[in-house]
Formats: structure tokens, sequence, C-alpha cells
């Protein structure tokens, strides 16, 4: 009897076929606030790409057409991945792992990846061009999470168990370098290590795993000229605020006009051909200018919201053995806070100077696209926490538990 009770639990508490609908377990807010911040960079692209496109191309809202279209496509994607569950992207993860590595060695081959500013980090595909990168953070972060939940005991407890991700950091890092990707490299790698320290790896271990990885840091900026003085440049700007510090002094120019409540959308002036990359990796500097601290202080409180959720998600998720949507959860939220962070701080002038976007606002297909559907998992991860939540609710309450 006790055997033939415990097996109508179990059926109970196995999902129905049938999913309860998406619409009404969603987390709108989150919805609603990433939505925000895309919108909010559309406007901006527009603001400080119309000079740029009008003098270039001579079609002033070029690049704000193409970032609609973008975003339109991975709205369009995103309504397709929030339908896969995450067991399917769990399974998926060995796969889309021999995925990234591929496409990144497929950009290295010569005549095959497209170079823009000395960089071969994108492929050619018609309409857009693919930046691989991109593309390989989603590959990493589903491949850890699944790692994680297949081999945790192992991670956590042996050196060899931890060698295994390390090692796939380490590869995906080198092919960036390649490209070269520096701060792709140094987004990939920092998450990752992230990943495993929330996962439980001894401190000892993940000790020593650090030494190497600050030490190649370190070899990789002092041994590259431009490095160097992207860094020597970074600690003094107006040594040399003609050369060396142009971008950084121009960048900052533009976030000190911006003062309270900043000039007024589309009164920059440092857009207008003084500011190089002002629509993309310094997209940042031109809201400082247009919007001002408020405009500021609403932008990183954006972001900041998003973390949040991303944290509180994955924590809910590891309370309900969910493992590898909480794992995915907390890679998302590291990615993310990581990236705006660093984007930030390069156009304050509180980080050396590296090409880096700011997530989901910058120009640029690839990094929109890959930035929604990874927000996209997010959701999904937060929809199955609640309906595991419900399940188990109404599971106890059938059985008087």
């Amino acid at each position: 009897m006790a055997e033939t009770a415990a097996n109508t639990v179990l059926r109970s508490a196995r999902p129905r076929r049938r999913e309860p609908a998406l619409t009404a377990n969603l987390d709108w807010t989150l919805c609603g606030v990433v939505l925000a911040v895309a919108a909010l960079g559309l406007v901006m692209v527009a603001s400080a790409s119309v000079a740029v496109a009008d003098r270039e191309l001579g079609q002033p809202w070029f690049y704000l057409r193409r970032q609609g279209g973008y975003l339109l496509l991975a709205a369009l994607l995103a309504w397709f991945v929030l339908r896969v569950p995450m067991i399917q992207w769990q399974r998926l993860g060995v796969v889309l792992l021999a995925l990234g590595i591929g496409l990144l060695a497929l950009v290295l081959l010569p005549g095959v990846g497209h170079s823009v500013n000395g960089s071969v980090r994108w492929l050619a595909l018609g309409v857009f061009n693919l930046q691989v990168s991109e593309l390989a953070k989603l590959c990493v972060f589903v491949y850890l999470a699944g790692y994680l939940v297949r081999r945790g005991e192992a991670v956590r407890a042996t050196l060899r168990g931890l060698l295994i991700p390390f090692g796939v950091l380490a590869l995906i890092s080198l092919l960036l370098l390649l490209e070269p990707d520096f701060g792709a490299a140094v987004v990939l790698m920092a998450t990752g290590l992230a990943l495993l320290f929330i996962a439980g790896v001894s401190l000892w271990h993940f000790g020593l795993l650090l030494i190497p990885v600050a030490a190649t840091g370190v070899a990789l900026i002092v041994t590259e000229p431009y490095r160097w003085q992207r860094l020597t440049g970074f600690l003094n700007p107006w040594a040399d605020p003609f050369h060396s510090g142009f971008q950084l002094t121009q960048s900052l120019i533009a976030i000190g006009r911006g003062q309270w409540l900043g000039v007024g959308l589309g009164n920059s002036v440092e857009k207008l051909f003084y500011l190089p990359e002002a629509h993309t990796d310094f997209l940042f500097a031109v809201l400082a200018e247009e919007l001002g601290l408020l405009g500021v202080s609403v932008t990183i409180g954006l972001y900041g919201f998003v973390v949040w959720r991303a944290f509180r998600i994955a924590t809910r998720a590891m309370a309900l053995e969910r493992r590898f949507g909480g794992y995915l959860a907390y890679a998302v939220g590291t990615w993310l806070g990581l990236q705006a962070f660093l984007n930030i701080g390069v156009n304050m002038g509180l980080l050396p100077t590296k090409g880096m976007t700011l997530p989901l606002m910058s120009y640029g297909g690839s990094s929109l696209v890959i930035s929604v559907l990874l927000l996209t998992l997010l959701v999904r991860v937060d929809y199955e926490n609640r309906v595991a939540a419900v399940s188990a609710r109404t599971v106890a309450r059938e059985h008087g538990l």
C-alpha cells in the first residue's frame, strides 16, 4: 500500500503534457524592463548615429532602421525560444558547445572571416554579419550549466573535475584572442569562473586556477603595445588628448556636458564626429550628454533591476532543485551585469578603453539578438519555476502535506 501511494504521488508530481499558458505565468515586470532598456537603446542609437549615417551613407536613419529590424528579429526568435523547455537546452549543451567552437575556428580561416578595424570577428551572411563571439556566449553558458548539473560533485570535490570546464573556457578564450577580441574573452572567462565559484568549487582549487588566468592577462597586456598604450592612456588620457587619449577625453567631455538633466535629446555635440564609435561602444557617453545624470541613473537602475531579478530567479530555481535553470540564470545575470559595468566603466574613464557593446542598447545585430535570447532563456527559467512551485503546492495539498 505504501508503494502504491508513493507511485501515485510521483505520477501527480510529473509535469503535464500540456503546459500552463505562457502569458499567464510570465514575469511581465522583467519583460517590461528589458523592453524599456531596448527601447531606450533604439532611441539613443537614432540620436547618436544620425550625423555619421547622413555623412557616410546619405541616409540619416540608416542605423535606426537596421537596429529596429534587428530588434524585430530578436523578438521573433525570442517567441520561439520561449517555447523550448529547459530540459531540451540541457540536452543540447554539448552540441551547442561544438557549434560555438566550430564557428570561432571557422571565422579564423583565411578568406572566411570578415575583418573590421583589424579584427576578424564576423561571418558574412549576406544581409548581415554574424559576430560569432556573441553566439559563443549562449553556447558556453548552456554547456557549463549542463556540465555543472551532470558533474557537479566532481567539480566541487576534485581538481580533475574542475579542469574540464576550465579547459573549455581556456580554449574559447584562446580562439577569441586570436581574432583578436580581448574584451569578449575577459567577459566569457570571468562569467565562467564566477559560475564555477557559485557552484561551490573549493577555494583552494579556485585559487590555483586564478593564478594562470591572472598571469596570462598581465602577459597579454604587457606584450601587446596597443593594449599597453590603452592602459597607460586610460591612467592619464589628458597627457595625450589628441592621440592615445582622444576617445576617452571626448567621452569624458560628453559626460561632463550632461550635468544633471542633460543638454536635451538629439542635442549632443560630441556625436558630431568628435566622439568615435558614438552609436556603438560609446553610446553611454552620448546618453549621459543628452539625458544627464538623471538619464544615467535610470539606465543603471534598469540594468541593476534585471541583474537582481536574474539572481533571484536563479536562487529560486536552486531551491526548487531545478539546477540547470539556476546555473543558467546565474550565468545570464553575471554576464549582463559584468558587460554593462565594463562598458559604462570604460565610458566614464574608470577602466581601460576596450571595444565592448552596452547590452541591448549599443548598435549591432549580433549583440542585440543574442542579448535578447539570453534574457528570454532567463524568462523561461522563471516560467518553469512558477509552474513547478504551483505543481508542488497542488501535490502537497492533494496529499495533505
